[in-house]
């Protein structure tokens, strides 16, 4: 049994299409047994913020990647140079040792708008659906089955991006069919969850969103990707966790996908 867990860096506004700042949106999926969440990935995170951030352990701390950059509270430990350096190393460790795969959809909307002048989906579900479908196909492959958590994103949305996978799941895509998706997917409902309530799958996927995002600008499109902490997990990401083309090890089109 696996479950999908989603995260997103970037603007999925089609109004701000133009600015370069806003231009792209990515989405990000961890593939990960449940099992290995439960008696492995999260023992060792929890332990792990223990050890760098001390709290209450009834009230657990969450991993974001913005305030961790940022040094924020509860996280401002990291301020000193030795300690970030250590948790760096450690997490790094986290990482490249739990057993997972990921892929991460880009949209270009600029691009989408002057392609599709009439249909014009919304950015985030047309991420959505092709990562659904890369999800189905790799489990198809893998002759599993496994289910989709999402982070809440808001009322509204939260009920848009509930019908975009219900659509999903009842429709299937052009390359998963309808038959594929119902055999392969357990539920037909998207699980939505806060990242607040210290979702562990939800935090790896916040954590290798957006140096996955930055790394896929960087293989697809050959736009420069500087050395950084980011750069660092994406090294692990190209090197273990994409999905890849079992056949031939192609990782575009595979574990890294361009819109439109």
């Amino acid at each position: 049994m696996y479950r999908l867990y989603i995260d997103e860096t970037g603007n999925a506004d089609l109004a701000a299409s133009s600015d370069p700042n806003h231009r792209r949106l990515s989405l990000t999926g961890v593939i990960i047994k449940t099992d290995v969440i439960r008696d492995l990935a999260t023992p060792r995170l929890n332990s792990l913020k223990l050890k760098y951030f001390p709290h209450d352990v009834d009230s657990p701390i969450v991993l974001h990647r913005k305030d961790l950059v940022n040094k924020r509270h509860p996280f401002h430990t990291l301020k000193n140079p030795d300690t970030e350096s250590n948790f760096n190393a450690e997490f790094l460790k986290y990482l490249s040792e739990t057993p997972f795969s990921c892929i991460t959809v880009v949209i270009d909307k600029w691009q989408h708008l002057q392609k599709y002048v009439v249909w014009q989906e919304h950015p985030y579900h047309y991420c959505m659906e092709v990562l659904l479908e890369k999800y189905v196909l790799w489990l198809k492959r893998n002759n599993a089955r496994g289910d989709v958590l999402a982070e809440v994103r808001g009322k509204s949305e939260d009920v848009q991006l509930k019908e975009c996978y219900r659509r999903f799941y009842v429709n299937g895509s052009d390359y998963a069919s309808v038959t594929e998706a119902q055999a392969f997917l357990t539920s037909k409902e998207l699980k939505l969850k806060r990242k607040q309530e210290n979702i562990t799958g939800l935090q790896i996927a916040d954590s290798i969103a957006h140096p996955s995002a930055e790394f896929t600008r960087e293989y697809l499109k050959g736009e420069q990707f500087h050395e950084c902490f980011g750069k660092e997990i994406a090294r692990i990401l190209e090197a273990s966790k994409y999905v890849r083309s079992p056949w031939v090890g192609k990782l575009k089109g595979w574990g890294v996908k361009w819109l439109p």
